[in-house]
């Protein structure tokens, strides 16, 4: 079993990453530093969104990006800013990106 990063240093270098893109990223909920989840929107700027969340396969153990909720931008907005009420532990990173890419598939973000 690996090690896995702190929640603020795998912001950090997300936002890193993103920045090096060139694709815009604001973090809109600080999360607990240690061990909060994190959710990433990306708004298409076209009036729709995709939120995402990393989830654990209890049998495995492995980590992935899965899709939390796709579609209408305030639609996205609400079931966001629901999970957030439920885990004030909660970060949230938003991006814009009219193509979708938020860089999750790749090494070291994707696991």
């Amino acid at each position: 079993m690996s090690a896995r990063l702190a929640s603020g240093v795998w912001v950090s270098g997300y936002l890193t990453r993103l920045r090096l893109a060139d694709i815009p990223a604001y973090v809109t909920a600080k999360g607990d530093p240690q061990a909060g989840a994190v959710v990433v929107k990306v708004a298409l700027l076209d009036g729709t969104a995709r939120a995402y969340e990393r989830r654990s396969d209890l049998m495995t153990g492995a980590r992935a990006w899965i899709l939390l909720a796709e579609g209408a931008e305030t639609d996205v907005d609400v079931l966001v800013a629901r999970t957030r009420s439920r885990d004030p532990d909660l970060w949230v990173i938003e991006l814009e990106d009219r193509a979708g890419r938020t860089l999750l598939d790749q090494d070291g973000l994707s696991d």
